[in-house]
């Protein structure tokens, strides 16, 4: 089984920083399936995010690669995660992380 994770940044990448590396244990991670990223992906298209540091903006997630997703593109996230119960406990972390206004980081495949 293939999955993603994701994770709420509890300090905020600054621009010169690059996320390269797969760092579990910064995070407390949460693991989502593929197979649900997969029905979803399209839709995630249209959020404004950052592959690997900041000064790279991007749209939608780095399917292979290391996403920084801002907290203003979690509203649209929650709208599209809350479609499918499935995906409850990812939907769960982006509202905290967005209660919080803190930067979600997504581990590709």
């Amino acid at each position: 089984m293939c999955a993603h994770e994701f994770g709420i940044m509890h300090k905020a990448p600054k621009p010169k920083d690059i996320y390269v590396e797969y760092s579990p244990d910064q995070y407390d991670l949460i693991a989502v399936d593929d197979d649900f990223i997969q029905n979803i992906v399209g839709k995630l298209s249209i959020l404004k995010c950052y592959w690997h540091t900041l000064e790279r903006p991007e749209l939608g997630l780095a399917y292979y690669g290391i996403t920084l997703i801002p907290p203003e593109s979690l509203e649209a996230f929650i709208g599209i995660t809350l479609k499918f119960s499935e995906l409850s406990e990812l939907t769960a972390l982006l509202s905290e992380a967005q209660l919080e206004n803190k930067f979600v980081i997504h581990f590709g495949i």
